[in-house]
């Protein structure tokens, strides 16, 4: 959690113009975790703010109430700084509740919090795909795996159950044991996961808290143009396509594959 207010504890309340400075602030610390090919993959950030009755004043007048679009051009001047390239029809869309919802990114000091909305692409024939990830370096247990659209997360780390340090017990479905290949101690219990996107009809892939840095590295190599991204945040999933590389503290390599189902109704997922 960020703290802005490490030196103002004790003193007076902050203005609009403060408190507008502290969100933006909160903002920059957010997106500059981002890479630039993460940025492309935004969709939208999303401000959920549960000040009360006496403070919504302040807050409608720090993010420019009257013209939202104003406070949207402060945000992207943060992220031109940062180079991040986000799509043109990225949306600052700012929600104001009773209650902060669950894992937003939240900064001490300020009623406000965070969440990092990530984009997909929708399938372009209609027909679902199988996924597959075959591993090309590394010894995990199987050569290859097989993933169906809309199944649950599926985690990715060294052994196939850890113990986190809140006792709980994570399964990886793909796991590099270390007694297989000795490199497989640079990969993380908790490394990365791929999900299904049920609005986009896709897999992303997320790296997870020990796949970030300053831990061991994720990164994916687009079969598209073969350019190399480092994930550097657990917010932001990328969407995989047939062919990209998924590189796993750069001791493994994962190619992920589809393959078309027709016995799939992609509107079977879709409702």
């Amino acid at each position: 959690m960020f703290d802005f207010f490490k030196k103002n504890k004790a003193e007076t309340p902050l203005d609009a113009k403060g408190l507008r400075e502290a969100i933006l602030q909160l903002i920059k610390e957010s997106l500059q975790q981002l890479d630039g090919g993460e940025g492309k993959q935004l969709k939208a950030i999303q401000l959920f703010v549960n000040a009360g009755a006496e403070e919504l004043f302040m807050y409608e007048t720090a993010l420019y109430s009257a013209e939202p679009e104003k406070f949207k051009e402060e945000v992207q001047r943060i992220a031109d700084n940062f180079a991040l390239n986000l799509p043109q029809d990225w949306k600052m869309e700012v929600n104001y509740v009773s209650e902060l919802p669950a894992g937003v990114i939240r900064a001490g000091g300020i009623k406000a919090g965070l969440v990092l909305k990530n984009a997909g692409l929708q399938t372009q024939t209609g027909i679902v795909s199988k996924a597959y990830l075959k591993v090309i370096t590394g010894k995990a247990e199987q050569e290859q795996y097989s993933i169906e659209p809309g199944s649950k997360r599926v985690n990715i780390g060294r052994e196939a159950t850890v113990q986190g340090v809140d006792g709980t017990y994570r399964i990886n479905g793909i796991a590099f044991p270390t007694e297989a290949q000795d490199s497989n101690k640079y990969i993380s219990r908790q490394h990365a996961h791929l999900e299904w996107d049920k609005e986009a009809s896709c897999f992303k892939l997320y790296a997870d808290e020990g796949g970030v840095p300053p831990g061991n590295k994720t990164k994916i190599k687009f079969a598209s143009d073969e350019s190399l991204h480092k994930l550097n945040s657990t917010q932001i999933g990328y969407t995989l396509n047939d062919g990209d590389q998924i590189i796993l503290a750069d001791v493994a390599v994962l190619e992920f594959k589809l393959t078309e189902d027709k016995t799939f109704n992609l509107n079977n997922l879709l409702t």
